[in-house]
C-alpha cells in the first residue's frame, strides 16, 4: 500500500514540543521536523513487488496523492515499475538479452555486429527510461542514410526486442519503439541465371571445384550445406543427396559442422544423372580429405571429430568463405571470358549464313554481383518452370514454410489460362437478365 507523508513535519511529536509557526492552524497543530523547508514536503512510501521499500518526493499534496494511487493500482494489476530500474543503460540491457538468447552461431554474430556499430553509439550508454520515441525516429532516419533497408529493418528489430525485454522485466512501462516504421524494403524480384551461364560457371571453375558448382545448380543447396557435404551424404545408387548438417564460418575462429538453418532444411534432394557422374569423377581425382572438425550438431553434445569432406581447399581443409570468395570471382571472370567467346564464335557463323532474319545470336553474361546462391534460385526456376508445386519447391530448397518459397519466387510460376469468365458463366449462365429488352421505335 502506497502512503503519502509530510517531510517538513513530525507524525508524532513530542509533548510540549514547539509548534510550526509558517504552517500550524487553529484546527492543526504541527510540529516542525529536522527536514523542515529542505526539498519536497510531501512523500510517498510504498513496498515494491519485491518487498523493498521505496519513496518518491512532491512539492504538492494533490501530486502525490495522485502518485500513490497509481502505484497502488499498478501494483494490484502487476504493472508496477519501478522508477530506479530504469536508470539502467540500454547496453546493459542489451548485452543480458543478447547473451541469453537462443541464436545460432552465425545469428549470434549478426546481432552483436549490429548492436555495436548502429545500436551502441546512439542509445548504449543512455537510461533505458530516457529515451524517447522522437529519438528512435530521428536514429532511424539517420541509419537510413547508412544502411540498407533490409539490414535497417533487422538492425530495428533488435533494438525493439531489447526495449521489449525492458518492458517485460518492468523496467520501463511503454517500449519507445512501438509504432515506430522503418523505411519499406523494395523487394527485388528475382531474375533467374541463364541455362548458358550456369554451363560457363561449371566450364570456368577450377578443376577442384566444378563438381561443386555444378552440384549447386542441380540440387538447390546452400553454400554452407555444400562446403559440410560429406561422402557419405551422396547415395550413388540412389541418385540424391541427404543434407543433414551445414558448415559454418564464424567471423573469428575455427568453421565447424552445425545444423542446417531450420528444421525442414534436413531434408533428401533427388540428382540428375549428370551430377551423380560428376561427384564420383571429382572423388576419383579429389578423394575425401579427413578433416578435423568440430561438430555442433547436437548443441548439448559439442565434439570434435574426423569428418570425410566431398569439398576441401587445396590444403585439404575445410572451405572458407573468404577464400571461396576470391575463387568465385575469378571463376566469374573466366565464366564471362567463355561467354564471349562463345558469343563471337555464334556471331561469325550467323554472318556467314547471310544473317538470317530471326536467328541473331543473344549474348550471355554472368551478371555483376552474382553469388553462388544464384546456382539455388537457378534450381528453383527449373523446378517452377516444369510446374513443380508449391510444397514440392519448398521441400528441395528446405524452406520453413511454403510462403517464403511463394514470397521469393511467385512471379517465376506460369500463370494458367484464365478462365473466370467460364467458371462465372458456369454457375450463373442461366439467371434470366435483369435488363428489360430494347423497344424499337415503330416508324
Amino acid at each position: 500500500m502506497a502512503s503519502v507523508y509530510d517531510r517538513w513535519h513530525l507524525a508524532r511529536p513530542p509533548k510540549d514540543a514547539e509548534l510550526c509557526a509558517e504552517h500550524s492552524t487553529k484546527t492543526r497543530l504541527l510540529v516542525p521536523s529536522k527536514d523542515h523547508s529542505k526539498g519536497k514536503r510531501w512523500q510517498v512510501r510504498w513496498r515494491d513487488s519485491a518487498g523493498e521499500q521505496q519513496k518518491e518526493n512532491f512539492a504538492k499534496r494533490s501530486q502525490a496523492d495522485t502518485r500513490a494511487a497509481t502505484i497502488e493500482a499498478d501494483l494490484a494489476r502487476g504493472l508496477y515499475v519501478d522508477p530506479a530500474a530504469g536508470k539502467e543503460s540500454l547496453r546493459s540491457i542489451g548485452e543480458r538479452w543478447r547473451t541469453n538468447a537462443v541464436h545460432r552461431d552465425g545469428t549470434a554474430s549478426r546481432v552483436e555486429r549490429a548492436l555495436r556499430l548502429h545500436v551502441y553509439p546512439t542509445f548504449g550508454d543512455r537510461p533505458m527510461v530516457s529515451i524517447r520515441p522522437s529519438e528512435v525516429q530521428a536514429w532511424i532516419k539517420d541509419r537510413a542514410q547508412h544502411l540498407a533497408p533490409s539490414t535497417l529493418r533487422v538492425t530495428f528489430a533488435y533494438l525493439v526486442t531489447i526495449c521489449g525485454t525492458a518492458v517485460r522485466d518492468r523496467i520501463i512501462a511503454i517500449n519507445p519503439c512501438a509504432g515506430l516504421k522503418v523505411p519499406d524494403v523494395r523487394k527485388v524480384e528475382i531474375v533467374p541465371l541463364h541455362a548458358s551461364a550456369v554451363r560457363a560457371l561449371v566450364d570456368a571453375a577450377p578443376d577442384r571445384y566444378r563438381a561443386l558448382n555444378l552440384l549447386a545448380a542441380a540440387s538447390g543447396l546452400r553454400q554452407g550445406e555444400l562446403f559440410g557435404l560429406e561422402v557419405d551424404c551422396i547415395d550413388f545408387l540412389r541418385r540424391e543427396v541427404t543434407v543433414r548438417q551445414q558448415l559454418i564460418g564464424p567471423e573469428v575462429g575455427e568453421p565447424y559442422l552445425g545444423e542446417p538453418k531450420t528444421h525442414e532444411s534436413y531434408r533428401t534432394v533427388p540428382l540428375v544423372g549428370a551430377a551423380v557422374d560428376a561427384l564420383a569423377a571429382h572423388l576419383q581425382r579429389f578423394p575425401a580429405a579427413t578433416v578435423d572438425i568440430e561438430d555442433r550438431t547436437d548443441p548439448r553434445k559439442p565434439r570434435r571429430r574426423k569428418a570425410q569432406l566431398l569439398f576441401t581447399s587445396e590444403r585439404k581443409e575445410s572451405l572458407r568463405r573468404g577464400n571461396w570468395a576470391h575463387v568465385w570471382e575469378r571463376t566469374e571472370t573466366n565464366a564471362n571470358q567463355l561467354l564471349e567467346e562463345a558469343y563471337a564464335e555464334a556471331y561469325e557463323q550467323w554472318v556467314r549464313l547471310g544473317r538470317p532474319e530471326g536467328t541473331e545470336p543473344a549474348r550471355v553474361r554472368v551478371p555483376e554481383g552474382t553469388s553462388m546462391h544464384d546456382l539455388r534460385h537457378f534450381y528453383a526456376s527449373a523446378l517452377i518452370k516444369h510446374r513443380e508445386s508449391v510444397k514440392t519447391v519448398q521441400r528441395r530448397l528446405g524452406h520453413a514454410k511454403p510462403s517464403i518459397t511463394l514470397d521469393t519466387y511467385t512471379h517465376l510460376w506460369p500463370d494458367d489460362e484464365d478462365t473466370t469468365r467460364a467458371a462465372v458463366e458456369a454457375v450463373l449462365g442461366d439467371v434470366p437478365a435483369l435488363c428489360p429488352p430494347r423497344k424499337i421505335a415503330s416508324r
